[in-house]
């Protein structure tokens, strides 16, 4: 019998592209929290969400330098476990409750491809790049300090899709609040069989869970984020209107489990 969690099923389960959860995450966080027009925001939601109308066209735009692992220490083979990742998230209603939606998101590792489509987040490959922090000090280290700058790029098939720079000003105490929100997801995967391609296999709208969530060193200061316009790329079109706030923090969670909100293929 064939093993694996995800394809490529193989004889000994090795050559999937992931192991089975739970997964474990740790990295660092560069962002832009903005609003963006109103209407295009609310044009990427799916079916079983709506616009907030308390903060419809508030959104994030993050730049993420992770190391991930399963539960063999697979963090020791680097060149597999860790990626970068940049993501834009924007208000929504479930039914009655805020939530955050996730339109578009790139990474640049394929075990981190298949586990978001596992999940729900609709990944695509990218080239993403962030400013490091170094404890010894010197002019290339980047600290954690009021007045440093932090740049992030994101790139795909050799065009820029966004660009953003935070400076930061002081470190938030009780952390940030931007975050209080559920992530909602859609796990869509179509038939490729002729006449039922208006009838995927898989169609659920989901709620990313999370445990044991650790926030560090979160700093807020002033931001700077474009998103050129490109072929084959609608990203652009949330593009910013006015930039609330830049940020940097550090952190950790596992991911063991999915809630299904609705089934629209049922």
């Amino acid at each position: 019998m064939l093993k694996g969690f995800t394809v490529p099923k193989s004889p000994f389960g090795q050559a999937a592209l992931t192991p089975p959860p739970p997964w474990h995450y740790a990295g660092d966080a560069v962002g832009i929290e903005f609003w963006t027009d109103p209407d295009a925001a609310a044009a990427t939601l799916p079916s079983g969400l709506s616009p907030d109308p308390a903060s419809n066209g508030h959104a994030v735009m993050m730049f993420l330098d992770w190391q991930f692992t399963a539960q063999d220490d697979e963090y020791l083979e680097p060149a597999r476990y860790q990626y970068r990742e940049a993501l834009v998230l924007v208000d929504a209603m479930h039914r009655d409750v805020p939530v955050m939606w996730c339109p578009y998101i790139y990474v640049d590792n394929d075990a981190a491809l298949a586990r978001g489509w596992t999940q729900g987040f609709p990944k695509k490959m990218g080239s993403i790049f962030q400013t490091r922090s170094f404890v010894a000090s010197g002019p290339a280290a980047a600290p954690v300090a009021p007045g440093s700058r932090f740049g992030a790029s994101l790139s795909a098939h050799g065009q820029r899709l966004a660009e953003a720079c935070v400076t930061l000003r002081k470190p938030v105490e009780d952390g940030l609040s931007l975050f209080t929100r559920p992530t909602v997801l859609l796990r869509y995967f179509p038939r490729l069989v002729a006449g039922d391609r208006d009838e995927p296999a898989v169609d659920e709208l989901a709620m990313s869970v999370t445990d044991n969530l650790t926030v560090a060193g979160a700093w807020i200061g002033t931001g700077e984020l474009n998103f050129p316009e490109t072929n084959g790329e609608e990203l652009h079109a949330l593009a910013p209107r006015r930039i609330e706030a830049g940020f940097r923090y550090s952190l950790s969670y596992s991911i063991s489990d999915l809630k299904v909100l609705e089934n629209h293929g049922a």
